[in-house]
């Protein structure tokens, strides 16, 4: 009977379901969308009911066990979800609950964890052992891997790059801390900067407020819209963003000399100048031992990086 794997990718709005073969194929993939703040409840039952539907309709046989990424602080050991704030769940035995409902082995991780699994095994990171991935979305996520394993630190909490301080005493984070990347280059950051310069002067945000339809619906997409076709405030907001990712992949690589830095997620995805850019600047930047093996890459999984990772977590277990 074939072997195969599931991985599912639950964000704050929608979940990425995939069956993977022993060989990493791809056999079925579906998704689906469930609302902000939904129960874990209904989550589970969905992901149940996907998993299974897929199971029976590949002909594949017998799920032998789900990974899972969520968004949010995971227990490693458990598999519980301590907090995630996009979902609004807090202490969730993720774990446990989709084991009872599927009658399979679950493993839960931070969804950065599992997207960077994903590059490393299936996308740009593949036959590397040294690498770094950056997610650039909403927030700034990252995971690391080093002598060809994941690290994940002392409470599983490595690779939270997206606080690494880019400005002493700068921007406020979402975090409580000041200064960090995410403050300055996640999605949430670049509106945020753009609503400060319009307030300063509205008439050099027209073009983004035409887009956007109101200050307080502008998004980094509405930027970097705006940006590729030639407004001025636009284009300088993203220049500044270049310039602080820039900063955070130099004090990466400085600090972790990987093979390789993989740049992903949706910011990174809209601006297609950024990935050659940032590479100039951290060649002309980091020090020359740790650049003189350097690659600087594009994701080439994309949304999918997450449910194939949790998917390769899977096969793992057994």
């Amino acid at each position: 009977m074939a072997r195969c794997f599931g991985g599912a990718d639950i964000g704050g709005t929608k979940v990425e379901a995939a069956l993977l073969g022993e060989k990493g194929e791809i056999i079925a993939g579906r998704g689906f969308s469930t609302g902000p703040f939904v129960e874990p409840g209904e989550v589970i039952s969905q992901v149940g009911k996907h998993i299974a539907d897929m199971v029976e309709d590949s002909g594949c046989g017998e799920l032998k066990a789900l990974g899972v990424g969520i968004a949010g602080r995971v227990d490693q050991e458990t598999g519980a979800v301590i907090f995630s704030p996009n979902l609004g769940w807090e202490d969730v035995p993720l774990r446990r609950l989709l084991e009872a409902e599927l009658g399979a082995p679950v493993v839960v991780t931070n969804d950065v964890t599992a997207a960077t699994t994903g590059e490393w095994h299936y996308g740009a990171g593949r036959g590397m052992s040294d690498l770094v991935c950056l997610f650039v979305g909403t927030g700034i996520g990252g995971g690391i891997v080093s002598g060809g394993n994941l690290v994940v630190g002392a409470t599983n909490t490595a690779g939270e790059l997206g606080h690494i301080t880019v400005v002493a005493g700068g921007r406020k984070c979402t975090c409580g801390g000041s200064g960090c990347l995410e403050a300055y280059a996640g999605g949430w950051a670049i509106a945020e900067r753009v609503r400060e310069e319009i307030a300063r002067d509205p008439a050099a945000g027209e073009n983004i407020m035409a887009l956007a339809g109101a200050v307080d619906k502008i998004t980094a997409r509405h930027v970097v819209e705006a940006s590729r076709e030639g407004d001025p405030l636009a284009r300088h907001v993203v220049e500044d963003t270049i310039q602080y990712l820039a900063a955070g992949v130099v004090s990466v690589v400085n600090a972790l000399n990987p093979e390789c830095v993989i740049l992903g997620g949706g910011v990174m995805e809209g601006m297609s100048e950024a990935v050659s850019e940032i590479e100039r600047i951290v060649r002309r930047s980091a020090i020359p031992p740790a650049i003189s093996s350097l690659q600087i890459k594009k994701s080439e999984l994309g949304s999918k990086a997450g449910v194939l990772g949790a998917a390769y977590l899977a096969g793992g277990m057994l």
